[in-house]
């Protein structure tokens, strides 16, 4: 038996996330299957972060067992001969079986692209945010720094959250002004169940004016879902990368310019 690791990526639109389902209708479920046809046996893969629907990955981890032999390059393009165009392997690599891809991992990074613009972009539905109201990027800048550290994030959980506790550490909270594009990168020890979209939600709430910037200082010291702002849409949301110990020498990751070029420039 041999574990063999994955680095995969997918665009979100027109997927139910990442964890299968009775539809099918899953990254799970479409990756097991090309898996299965490749590798000519059933295979469970378990994954650094269950991404919902509509969210993409430029850098998601994979892991599975297997009792076949395979050339490391045949799992990328063998698997990639069977899968949808909106879903691919980048890489594969053995690893130690003591790796798990959600367990080992020590932090993750999500990107979220937001389009600032009185008028809809068509090109961009699916992949970025749309804010029609003008916003105050320094208030956004300001209101960012309020959540970095160590919290109980409970006013930003899904209430059909898992997680043992809402404690995280929540690393960094940096925001990039591209023109018509802001870039909101958060990078934490672990993220729960919409964290990311409900943080988006009220940093765009302070950033039209509508709260200010101690509202969210108040919000955060709550710990209630209720007066946080709603969950911001899924469009914008990249899991870009999740690190792990050095000694499982995993491939860097493509991180958001994968899918914006030049966006990644400045973040870590």
């Amino acid at each position: 038996m041999r574990r063999v690791a994955l680095g995969v990526q997918y665009d979100g639109r027109g997927w139910s996330g990442w964890q299968s389902q009775s539809s099918g209708n899953t990254i799970q479920d479409v990756l097991e299957s090309a898996l299965a046809r490749f590798a000519d046996e059933p295979i469970r893969t378990h994954a650094a972060g269950r991404t919902d629907a509509g969210v993409h990955a430029t850098a998601q981890v994979v892991h599975f067992d297997t009792v076949r032999e395979r050339p490391l390059g045949g799992w990328v393009r063998g698997v990639n001969r069977y899968l949808p165009p909106s879903v691919a392997v980048r890489w594969a690599c053995l690893v130690d079986p003591t790796f798990h891809a959600r367990f080992s991992a020590v932090s993750r990074t999500y990107h979220y692209v937001l389009y600032c613009h009185p008028v809809r972009a068509p090109h961009m539905v699916g992949r970025a945010g749309w804010s029609f109201r003008a916003l105050d990027v320094s208030l956004i800048v300001e209101a960012a720094k309020v959540l970095e550290g160590e919290h109980d994030f409970s006013a930003f959980r899904s209430v059909e959250c898992q997680a043992k506790s809402p404690i995280k550490v929540l690393h960094a909270l940096d925001v990039q002004d591209h023109g018509d594009f802001l870039l909101f990168h958060l990078h934490a020890s672990a993220f729960l169940h919409h964290m990311v979209r409900n943080i988006i939600g009220s940093l765009i709430t302070v950033g039209r004016g509508s709260e200010p910037v101690s509202w969210l200082e108040e919000v955060l010291a709550s710990r209630q879902r209720a007066l946080a702002a709603p969950t911001f849409m899924a469009d914008g949301l990249y899991l870009t990368k999740v690190e792990y110990p050095s000694e499982f020498s995993l491939p860097a990751s493509d991180g958001i310019e994968a899918a914006f070029p030049g966006f990644g420039k400045g973040t870590p």
